[in-house]
């Protein structure tokens, strides 16, 4: 029996599964949009970071349908898991008091958690599909190891990833300056 060779690209480009993985692509693409301009919109920074982990998510079911499963795991681990976590951290840390409690208290109603809920089902259910589709297919999916990403990534674009590297930390300190300015004012305000 001749074993049929085919990549996650060109089943969204051709194929039998042409039509229902680009419906999955577009359904990603539209998760991931929606996430994100959910995170420009939310007021409190942690449902901001909710939906900005529903946009790693997203974002890392489209590299995996692209023939890059590599680079979704690194988005899913690197992006949702660490970094995200480190903002959280942030904004826990510098969020100190009694208004604190009470903001607590609202995102942990279950209306706060019914929009990333949904997004990330929508997802899910898209990996799972698409998991299906490659059981029914013998893939050859070529590795990305880490030495292709570092080349790709510090070879042409060194000067972005740095840049990106320090905007973050930049962020940060700045996050950390302003939490410092209002512990100040506090204290201030308890002395009075």
């Amino acid at each position: 029996m001749k074993q049929r060779r085919i990549n996650l690209a060109t089943l969204c480009l051709g194929g039998k599964k042409r039509h229902t993985m680009a419906i999955l692509f577009y359904i990603a693409s539209l998760v991931a949009i929606l996430a994100t301009l959910l995170v420009i919109t939310r007021k409190h920074p942690v449902h901001a970071l909710l939906y900005l982990v529903v946009s790693f998510l997203s974002v890392s079911i489209i590299f995996y349908q692209l023939g890059a499963p590599f680079i979704a795991v690194l988005e899913i681990i690197v992006y949702a898991g660490a970094i995200v976590v480190f903002f959280i951290f942030v904004v826990m840390m510098l969020n100190l008091g009694i208004e604190t409690k009470m903001k607590e208290s609202e995102w942990l109603r279950p209306q706060t958690w019914f929009g990333p809920t949904v997004l990330s089902g929508i997802l899910l259910i898209e990996l799972i599909y698409m998991v299906g589709i490659a059981k029914n297919e013998v893939l050859a999916i070529t590795e990305i190891g880490p030495t292709q990403v570092a080349a790709s990534l510090f070879g042409p674009y060194l000067i972005g990833v740095e840049l990106a590297a320090m905007l973050l930390m930049a962020g940060v300190v700045g996050a950390a300056h302003i939490g410092q300015h209002k512990r100040k004012h506090w204290h201030r305000f308890l002395k009075e």
